[in-house]
């Protein structure tokens, strides 16, 4: 059975590439926008699931897809702030200084369809990132030498990001660059597919 990646994302691709399985890539065509009080949570679940379903109408195989969702943490009965990609670098600039010594939580949902059986396995990975208290001109300096601006958050934990943290704490440190690979190992096994 052919295995699809349902994304544009040349993240996702590179950690799918390092599993060694033979895949096809296609972009799935989909409105990400979040709904009305929709939550984080719910938001990942239901994106993930749909661009499989997206795929899987001019695609047959195992279809993978995944999305993410980053949020600044808030004081206790406050709604965390969703952190979006940010798309200038003055909104970059801006995300980094409100996290600026604080907590930001990615969600990331993974879903898995057959499109055979249409059976869909769905999980959210939580993993959190503690920033360093960062002044300034250490914001502009990472800025000036990374481009994060299709990056939710505005930093790349795989390249110079990492020197932004103080900590990090979760079960799989790719589902932070977007694609946790330990479920999707363990849902692929699922569907008699093995990576060793």
């Amino acid at each position: 059975m052919s295995l699809i990646l349902a994304s544009s994302s040349p993240f996702r691709k590179a950690i799918l590439d390092k599993l060694g399985l033979p895949f096809d890539v296609v972009a799935p065509e989909i409105d990400e926008m979040r709904k009305d009080s929709e939550s984080p949570f719910d938001l990942v679940s239901r994106l993930s699931k749909q661009k499989a379903v997206e795929v899987s109408k001019t695609h047959s195989g195992l279809i993978i897809a995944s999305d993410q969702v980053a949020t600044l943490e808030s004081g206790e009965n406050v709604e965390d702030e969703i952190l979006t990609k940010p798309g200038t670098h003055e909104k970059a600039f801006l995300q980094l200084k409100k996290s600026s010594g604080r907590s930001v939580n990615f969600l990331t949902g993974l879903a898995l369809m057959n499109t055979d059986t249409k059976k869909i396995q769905l999980h959210v990975e939580y993993y959190k990132v503690k920033f360093k208290m960062l002044s300034d001109n250490q914001i502009l300096n990472y800025l000036s030498r990374e481009d994060t601006l299709h990056c939710a958050g505005s930093f790349k934990s795989e390249g110079l990001g990492i020197a932004l943290f103080n900590s990090m704490e979760g079960d799989d440190p790719n589902s932070l660059i977007g694609l946790p690979t330990i479920q999707l190992i363990n849902m692929l096994a699922k569907e008699n597919v093995h990576v060793l």
